[in-house]
């Protein structure tokens, strides 16, 4: 039996029979001209929507200018975006690579020579129950999915998971393992784990033990951050701090970047040689991450986020809670999931039939990350397509 070869390696499941060709705002239109309103955003991504006009110039001055050079060269636009992040964030140090399973990757890493100032030869990193950090070797072991390991063993090990926001289990390990724990990693909200929000109280748990036993908190904003929960970056909700904080996607709203940021005692890990990249921090990526900055700051978009959060997941509840078929309803901001009581992946198909775009995690969890800028009736109109397909998912599972 012959086996059918394709030019793209098959790694994505359940491609939808659908191209787009452009978008505008919140709105992405196919190959056959037909409008599709986009509550995901390229998955966290686009959060100043499709063809965004400042980041649409910054693009073509930037091209018209200068690409690439080389990190062996000072790239003065690297310099400008450190300072803008930097600030927003709350950090100090900032390095530039083109990925957030990149920026996840410098930061066990960075771990790792912290662990060798502490003299601890094998240290180890805990990380949560149902977290996902990146598709690396190292970022899918740091990850607490067993979904993501199959086929990859052996992983990197010394990852010790424990389940989120369950303050006795992660005691228990730091009892059982205290004298080689060097870290603690955590997403404030676990995007792939079905929208699990970590508590405050949680929070300052880790910020308490990782003072008392002078580790790293390490938080991976990749998905959560650049104003995706109503904040510049999802821990901006708690009262503590990250010794190290990575972001990427919405950063370049569509060009590839992220970045991994060092406060404190993280501050100068590496040395020259220590890392790099050759693409990361170059001066297109970095003038277009900094166009994001200020466009975000000029447009108000962290309110609008917030605001439209609020509205969109409280019409949410008015609308889905009595489905007897809805479990939950929670989220931040404009990163929301609908959990369902049964795996629901075909529902993406049943969505682009009402033109609404948005995707599945943790099998029954349908997740919404909307571009920032979406305003009351297009939250209106996403509630009222999600409506619908819901009803028309349960009415054929039903048949």
């Amino acid at each position: 039996m012959s086996t059918q070869v394709t030019h793209i390696m098959p790694t994505y499941y359940n491609q939808l029979p659908v191209s787009f060709e452009y978008g505008r705002g919140a709105w992405l239109w196919d190959n056959n001209d037909q409008p599709y309103l986009d509550s995901l955003a390229g998955i966290a991504v686009c959060g100043l929507g499709h063809t965004h006009p400042a980041i649409t110039q910054t693009i073509i001055d930037q091209a018209g200018k200068l690409l690439h050079t080389s990190n062996t060269y000072t790239i003065s636009k690297q310099i400008e975006l450190a300072k803008k992040l930097t600030r927003v964030a709350g950090m100090d140090q900032a390095y530039f690579c083109n990925s957030g399973a990149e920026t996840n990757e410098t930061a066990i890493k960075l771990a790792r020579v912290y662990a060798k100032k502490k003299n601890i030869d094998a240290p180890i990193i805990i990380t949560m129950k149902n977290s996902f950090h990146g598709r690396t070797i190292a970022t899918l072991s740091a990850s607490g999915n067993d979904r993501l390991h199959i086929g990859f063993e052996p992983l990197v090990s010394d990852f010790v998971y424990v389940t989120l926001n369950d303050i006795q289990e992660l005691n228990s390990a730091v009892l059982q393992h205290k004298n080689q724990i060097v870290a603690i990693m955590l997403e404030p909200i676990q995007g792939d784990g079905g929208i699990k929000i970590v508590t405050n109280e949680y929070l300052e748990q880790v910020r308490a033990l990782c003072d008392q036993y002078d580790w790293l908190m390490i938080i991976d904003e990749v998905q959560t951050g650049m104003g995706r929960t109503g904040k510049w970056f999802a821990y901006q909700h708690s009262s503590i701090q990250p010794d190290v904080m990575t972001v990427a996607k919405a950063l370049g709203n569509g060009i590839p970047i992220g970045a991994c940021l060092a406060r404190g005692k993280a501050n100068n890990l590496f040395g020259p040689g220590k890392h790099g990249s050759t693409f990361g921090g170059n001066p297109f990526a970095c003038a277009v991450g900094a166009s994001v900055i200020d466009t975000m700051e000029k447009e108000n978009i962290i309110k609008n986020a917030s605001e439209m959060g609020n509205y969109l997941i409280n019409k949410l509840k008015i609308t889905l809670e009595q489905h007897p078929g809805v479990v939950a309803i929670r989220g931040q901001g404009l990163m929301i999931g609908i959990e369902l009581d049964k795996p629901c992946m075909d529902l993406t198909t049943i969505g682009l039939r009402n033109k609404l775009l948005f995707n599945i995690t943790a099998n029954k969890v349908v997740r919404l990350l909307p571009p920032l800028i979406i305003n009351q009736n297009e939250a209106d109109e996403i509630v009222k397509r999600l409506e619908l397909s819901i009803a028309e998912f349960y009415s054929t599972a039903s048949t």
